[in-house]
């Protein structure tokens, strides 16, 4: 294996009182599959940043291919080959294919002028060693997230890259894009490249790894070779505890219907789409990225215009063209992005959950009521099991799993007769997920209409009595309440999914 190519000896590190870091100790050989998993706030990120050059531990040492840095630096961690895809991507979207992938060599060998000639040679050099083929000119805006993710992997080979951190490299895939990408992973160790994959999930961590690291609270519980622990062992050292995911059962006994779409289009997003939705259920809405689910919560929640069909509420046929009128009439939604879309991470817990019901906040002069505004975050906070500091904090201070809670609870807070959710834990730990699923199911039993968006399989078969899978816009299957429980149910949306 020759010798390591990270070594990180009892690393410490804190931000104000908090301890990000707790004697971490870490190594990678070279042409290693590394997993790196826990809990949001156990400490991987901040662990992955240390390592990388972007923060410098406040004690320890850090070995890189034999070379010791007590605090080592972004170029110095670069000029050792280490490299890290953010969840993010950190692409330029407006810059070209060939321009992400080249450009970044350029500075780091201080050029002073762009050779254009060359940069197209070391991109189409790097797409060709991982075995893809994309258009050296297109904007990287243009580009699907899974071409994308192929783009920032290019121009960390570009830069030498010896070990290459993902950190949640798959949470916007399909399956296919997925399995793809697990294959360039293989094909990267097999020409001697490391890869550290940071993932919450574990089905894929499992299909991948050498060797698989937990870290919790800041912790390394330990270093465990894939081939001597499951997903449920995994589970109970990220946790400290056993975790499970109930399946949901329809008991509402009220059979009426809440939410009614007949035949619903919007032109060039979906078309045809109906469906039923009564008190107690969860509708599941599943399909590959770009079938029109998003699309078509948006219609229901007036920011994308309907073309034809109808929208029935209670008996009543509505028209939604704002998000006002929607909540107005009693549906909320739970967005895909809770950083851009579903929340201010800037402002507080209390600010958060109070934005969409100020006028129940305000007194009969129109003056918010503070006090009612603190009574209703930390009644938010207690029901949600919200850890925090306090009802002050801002949400970009919370870990990723309780920021989704503060946003589920902004919109329980409406009293929703329909309650749609997008995507509600990606990026979420299983802790965190176990809860929100608590959450969703409890909220249903007690009469709420949920629409839950998700191309989780596992999160649809734990939380819906009923499934519809789309594809480009279209209705291709109905699973009911006996066909979400048989053996090859799996096997049977996948199918659907694929299906032409």
């Amino acid at each position: 294996m020759g010798s390591l190519i990270l070594e990180a000896k009892n690393l410490y590190k804190s931000f104000g009182a908090v301890q990000a870091l707790k004697n971490v100790s870490f190594e990678v050989a070279p042409a290693e599959i590394h997993c790196l998993v826990g809990e949001n706030g156990s400490g991987k990120s901040t662990f992955v940043k240390t390592v990388a050059g972007v923060h410098p531990p406040d004690s320890g040492e850090i070995i890189l291919n034999g070379n010791s840095y007590p605090k080592v630096n972004v170029r110095e961690a670069i000029k050792e080959g280490i490299q890290v895809i953010y969840q993010d991507l950190s692409l330029f979207p407006s810059m070209t294919v060939a321009e992400n992938i080249a450009t970044n060599r350029m500075i780091a060998e201080n050029r002073r002028f762009i050779n254009w000639k060359e940069i197209r040679e070391i991109a189409a050099k790097q797409l060709e060693r991982i075995g893809v083929s994309l258009d050296l000119d297109e904007a990287v805006e243009n580009l699907s997230v899974a071409n994308r993710q192929l783009v920032a992997i290019c121009r960390a080979l570009s830069l030498d890259a010896k070990l290459i951190f993902m950190d949640e490299p798959t949470t916007a895939l399909t399956k296919t894009e997925v399995d793809r990408l697990l294959n360039i992973v293989l094909d990267l160790k097999s020409k001697g490249i490391s890869v550290v994959f940071i993932s919450h999930k574990l089905d894929e961590v499992m299909e991948v790894a050498d060797l698989v690291s937990i870290f919790r609270d800041g912790e390394k519980v330990g270093d465990f070779p894939s081939s001597e622990v499951n997903e449920k062992m995994l589970v109970y050292h990220m946790t400290g505890r056993k975790v499970e995911y109930p399946r949901y059962n329809r008991t509402y006994k009220d059979d009426t219907p809440v939410l009614e779409v007949k035949n619903l289009t919007s032109n060039g997003k979906y078309e045809d789409v109906s469906f039923t939705v009564r008190k107690g259920d969860i509708l599941g809405l599943t399909g590959l990225l770009g079938a029109g689910r998003t699309e078509l919560a948006l219609t229901l929640f007036g920011l994308n215009p309907q073309d034809s069909g109808k929208i029935i509420l209670e008996g009543k046929e509505r028209k939604f063209t704002t998000p006002y009128q929607a909540i107005k009439s009693g549906i909320s939604l739970v967005p895909e992005n809770r950083q851009t879309q579903g929340c201010y991470m800037n402002k507080s817990i209390t600010d958060n959950v109070a934005a969409p019901i100020l006028d129940r906040m305000a007194n009969g002069g129109g003056v918010l009521n503070v006090n009612k505004m603190k009574e209703h975050a930390e009644d938010t906070v207690k029901t949600l099991r919200v850890v925090t500091a306090g009802i002050s904090t801002e949400l970009q201070n919370l870990s990723g799993g309780n920021q989704q809670k503060v946003v589920l609870g902004k919109w329980i807070g409406t009293n929703p007769k329909v309650l749609i959710l997008d995507s509600p834990t990606v990026g979420v730990d299983v802790g965190s997920k176990e809860e929100i699923y608590q959450h969703i199911q409890k909220f249903a039993a007690q009469g709420t209409a949920v629409i839950l968006i998700s191309d989780e399989i596992p999160e649809i078969l734990a939380n819906c009595n009923k499934l519809i899978v789309m594809k480009k816009g279209k209705v291709v299957g109905r699973l009911e309440s006996d066909d979400l429980n048989v053996a090859d149910v799996r096997d049977r949306i996948h199918a659907l999914m694929d299906s032409n």
